[in-house]
């Protein structure tokens, strides 16, 4: 999903979700359910948590400190902490290394494009010459 700037992430959660395919080893369709999320803090919000409950979907998402602060003073009352995995945290530093190697064409990164679809095709040119040159 491509955006403006100035739009949060967590709000095209859902749309992103429904544009997922995985392809599988063999014949049939593309799975459209992952087995686990792993996110960054800005994707720790109620209402995705609750979604992927509801999808049965696993998550690993670290809690922001501002959730962490309400819980503890809520006590007894505040519920448990989101179970959280850092080993399988560390492998989003793929991820990131990703948008790294992105941002280093300096087109991407400040986007003088106008168009969307002008820098979809940016980014997707990009990304096919950093595949080709790894």
């Amino acid at each position: 999903m491509l955006t403006g700037g100035n739009v949060n992430d967590c709000t095209q959660f859902t749309a992103v979700m429904a544009q997922i395919r995985i392809a599988r080893a063999g014949p049939g369709r593309p799975r459209v359910r992952p087995a686990r999320i792993i996110a960054d803090k800005g994707y720790s919000t109620k209402a995705i948590r609750a979604w992927l409950r509801t999808h049965r979907i696993g998550a690993t998402i670290p809690e922001r400190d501002d959730q962490i602060a309400g819980r503890r003073r809520r006590g007894r009352t505040g519920g448990r902490p989101h179970a959280f995995d850092p080993g399988l945290y560390r492998r989003r530093n793929v991820i990131e290394r990703c948008f790294n190697r992105l941002k280093q064409w300096r087109a991407i990164a400040t986007r003088y494009d106008k168009l969307a679809r002008h820098y979809q095709a940016a980014v997707t040119l990009v990304s096919a010459l950093l595949w080709i040159n790894t």
